[in-house]
Order: structure tokens, then C-alpha cells, then sequence
């Protein structure tokens, strides 16, 4: 379940009814789906060692007239999503 608050912010409530802001990236069609790439506003979900940001993927899933985001946890269709946001705003993505 969502809360738009602004444009770019979403607010998602998880299983244990805590809330997480997060600044939408982007929003991209792919394989017949869309996803919403998200990266979280709030401090404690940001990775402090680097200080960067990591991005989250969700599928927009719509059922009965709403809209859900469930998070991307499949690595294929994770790697396909990361692939194809990666090659439109020509972001390189990091070797590990």
C-alpha cells in the first residue's frame, strides 16, 4: 500500500505496519510489466559504510482496479529490470 506525499516520495508500509519513505527514481516498462525503481530517504536504510544509496525495484501490480508494489526478488528478473533502467539513463553498472 502506498501514500503519495510528493511527486517523488512514496510512502510504503511493510509487514510489521512500520513505514519507509522512499524518492521515486524512475518508473520503466519491461517484459510487459512495470517496475518502480525506489531508493530509501531514511538514514538507517541508506548503507553507511559507502554512504550510497541503493536502489530497491518493485513490479506495479495491479489487481481489482489498485495498484501494489511487490519487491523484485527474483535475481533474474532483478538483473533484467537493473539491466534495462541501466541502459536508459546510461548508468554503468558497478563490477563487483
Amino acid at each position: 500500500m502506498t501514500e503519495e506525499t510528493r511527486d517523488d516520495i512514496v510512502t510504503l508500509v511493510d509487514e510489521d505496519g512500520q513505514e519507509h519513505s522512499f524518492m521515486v527514481l524512475d518508473i520503466i516498462p519491461v517484459n510487459e510489466n512495470e517496475y518502480a525503481i525506489l531508493v530509501p530517504t531514511e538514514e538507517g536504510l541508506i548503507n553507511s559504510e559507502s554512504e550510497e544509496q541503493e536502489a530497491v525495484i518493485f513490479r506495479i501490480d495491479e489487481a481489482e482496479g489498485e495498484q501494489t508494489l511487490t519487491v523484485v526478488e527474483d535475481d533474474d528478473e532483478w538483473e533484467s529490470v537493473a539491466q534495462a533502467w541501466e541502459e536508459m539513463t546510461g548508468i554503468e553498472a558497478e563490477e563487483e
